[in-house]
C-alpha cells in the first residue's frame, strides 16, 4: 500500500487533457454546424425528411456524443488501497500488488499497466499526445507502483 511519494498526494486522479479538450470542442462545433445547417434549410426542405431519417441523424449525433464522452471520462485514480482504471465505459479496480509495472513507450498512444498475471491493461487517461504531462503522470504512477512492491 503506497503512501504519498514524490509529491503525489493520495488519492490522486490523472485524466487526459488533449482528448477532453478535443471531444468538447469538436462535439460543440459539430452540434453548432448541424443546427445551423438544419435551420438554414427552408421549411419545404425540412419537410422532405422522414421521421426515420430525422431519427437516424439524432442517433448518429448521440453515438458521436457517447464516443467523445467515453474518451473524455477516462481516468486513473490512485488510492492508498487500490488503483482504479476507467477506460471508456469500463471500470477496473486493482490491488497495488496486482500492478507490476507502468510503461509509456515513445510513440505509444497511452500508458500500459503490466499486471501480475501476465496481462496488460491500457491506461487511456495517460495519453501520449499530452506530451510532458503524460510522461510526468507515467513517472508518478510508476513511482507509486514501485513503492507498493
Amino acid at each position: 500500500m503506497p503512501a504519498a511519494s514524490d509529491g503525489v498526494p493520495l488519492p490522486h486522479t490523472w485524466r487526459p487533457l488533449g482528448v477532453r479538450l478535443a471531444a468538447t470542442f469538436f462535439g460543440l462545433m459539430l452540434l453548432i454546424l448541424c443546427l445551423f445547417a438544419w435551420f438554414g434549410f427552408d421549411q419545404a426542405t425540412r419537410d422532405k425528411f422522414s421521421f426515420l431519417q430525422r431519427g437516424t441523424l439524432v442517433g448518429l449525433g448521440l453515438m458521436a456524443f457517447a464516443c467523445g464522452h467515453a474518451l473524455a471520462r477516462s481516468r486513473v485514480v490512485a488510492r492508498a488501497d487500490s488503483l482504479l482504471v476507467v477506460n471508456g465505459y469500463r471500470r477496473r479496480r486493482f490491488e497495488w500488488a496486482e500492478v507490476v509495472a507502468v510503461q509509456m513507450l515513445p510513440g505509444a498512444p497511452w500508458a500500459v499497466l503490466d499486471l501480475a498475471d501476465g496481462t496488460t491493461v491500457p491506461a487511456m487517461a495517460i495519453q501520449g499526445s499530452d506530451g510532458d504531462r503524460a510522461r510526468r503522470a507515467a513517472r508518478e504512477l510508476r513511482a507509486l507502483v514501485d513503492q507498493a512492491h
